[in-house]
């Protein structure tokens, strides 16, 4: 009884401490709110969807990213990093970072050291979960059309983004795609850009700038892999925020590479899009008119390029798979008793499904129509294996697409969709804002 009331005593003296820090820290991130590090960031809703707008540095930048969704970074963080336990520990995610980080320009780093400051989160946390969705199993799908093939020969420029629908915050049971958001980025030293993405993320591997280039990547597996560059989170927002034409972009793209990726890039003026394919040592650039385009079993359309998770190029192929053809009835089997490791029949079906809905509309593809081909494509109609393999694969990314957007960089505008309710972007209703507009607005 004499420790009991001495324990009492103890906690009742701490109790008052304790408060006071506690109301410490709320009064001290009421006041962040109401500094100058806040300027020119706030978060508005748009017929149900969140938009982000985030000005300044780099840190000012992130750390509003990161205070303004702080419940969201929070919930998306704990579910990327619930998920890559089941694949990757923490300290190996951490190690791989440790490889990468000097090949990261700081400032990015120190927008990542913002965010993580903003939510209220560890630093390591957050780079374990960028790096965790730099490894993991994604879908995507990639275009870019221009000229003979678009309805007023501006340049549109697609994209899906898909990951797996099973990444879910452990403590609140919410799913990372339900804390989607679009973000409307306006560095002091760079091009604005607008980008939808998922709370905690700069972008999800693609969108469009001021300068009128536009990008978006697609995984690709491949033996040809180093953690000694700068992973692709950091090469797209560079991207985004400095390059001024198509060239340049894969300049940044091709520096410092890290693994197997495809990446669509495109520009306004003079329109024109290119499918960039690299591994750590190789690479490849190619537009619509380049043989690579049409190698058996893929096709070339005249003023189109778009790729899915598949390389074309036989060189930089054969260090993803064997045989060439993803389309054949070896592909099949290997889908069939080896489907984490050879998912390549599945991912020339969407290739093929979103191919056939492009050449259906070639000639008349709009902002709207380009956004149909996308969902169309995905839907699989015509397409039973697809349809079949996308029922049976849920969790593991393919054509399950948390965003898909359109973008025609010479205006400004795009269309997009988010995955909700289950339903993921290409069943879901379709939004519309212009980057311009959007950059016009004041706070409230």
């Amino acid at each position: 009884m004499k420790k009991l009331l001495i324990i009492c005593i103890c906690l009742y003296c701490i109790f008052p401490f304790a408060q006071a820090i506690s109301n410490t820290q709320q009064q001290k991130i009421l006041s962040l709110s109401e500094t100058p590090i806040m300027d020119g960031g706030w978060v508005e809703e748009r017929d149900n969807i969140t938009v982000l707008h985030v000005s300044g540095s780099h840190y000012e930048m992130g750390f509003q990213h990161g205070f303004l969704l702080q419940e969201e970074v929070q919930q998306n963080i704990r579910a990327f990093l619930h998920y890559a336990e089941k694949y990757l520990p923490l300290n190996e995610l951490l190690a791989y970072w440790n490889i990468s980080r000097p090949y990261v320009p700081l400032e990015y780093i120190e927008e990542m050291q913002g965010i993580a400051d903003g939510a209220n989160i560890s630093f390591n946390d957050i780079i374990a979960s960028i790096m965790a969705v730099e490894y993991s199993d994604h879908g995507c799908y990639g275009i870019a059309a221009w000229g003979i093939a678009t309805s007023d020969r501006q340049l549109y420029h697609a994209r899906s983004f898909d990951l797996p629908s099973n990444i879910q915050d452990p403590v609140s049971g919410k799913y990372a795609y339900e804390n989607t958001v679009l973000i409307v980025r306006n560095p002091d030293n760079g091009a604005s850009s607008l980008c939808p993405a998922i709370a905690g993320s700069f972008h999800t591997g693609g969108g469009m700038n001021s300068e009128g280039v536009s990008l978006g990547i697609q995984i690709c597996w491949s033996k040809d892999q180093t953690f000694e560059g700068n992973p692709y989170h950091f090469r797209v927002q560079e991207v985004l925020d400095t390059a001024t034409t198509a060239e340049a972009a894969m300049d940044i793209l091709n520096t410092n590479r890290t693994h197997g990726f495809n990446f669509i890039v495109s520009q306004a003026d003079p329109a024109v899009g290119f499918a960039l394919e690299q591994t750590a040592n190789l690479t490849y650039v190619g537009t619509h008119n380049d043989s690579v385009e049409s190698i058996q079993p893929f096709w070339a359309l005249e003023h189109v390029v778009r790729r899915t998770n598949v390389f074309i190029e036989p060189t930089i192929a054969a260090t993803q798979r064997t045989p060439y053809n993803p389309s054949g009835f070896i592909a099949f089997l290997k889908l069939l008793f080896l489907q984490k490791t050879n998912p390549f029949f599945a991912v020339y079906q969407l290739y093929q499904s979103v191919s056939t809905q492009i050449y259906k509309n070639w000639g008349n593809l709009t902002l709207n129509n380009t956004m149909n081909v996308l969902r169309n494509g995905y839907t699989g109609d015509g397409f039973p294996l697809l349809r079949l393999i996308e029922r049976l694969g849920k969790g593991t990314g393919m054509a399950e697409a948390w965003n898909q957007w359109v973008a025609c960089p010479a205006t400004g505008d795009m269309v997009f969709s988010f995955a909700k309710d289950d339903q993921m972007a290409f069943r879901t209703e379709t939004h519309y804002v212009n980057l311009y507009e959007l950059l016009s607005e004041s706070p409230p």
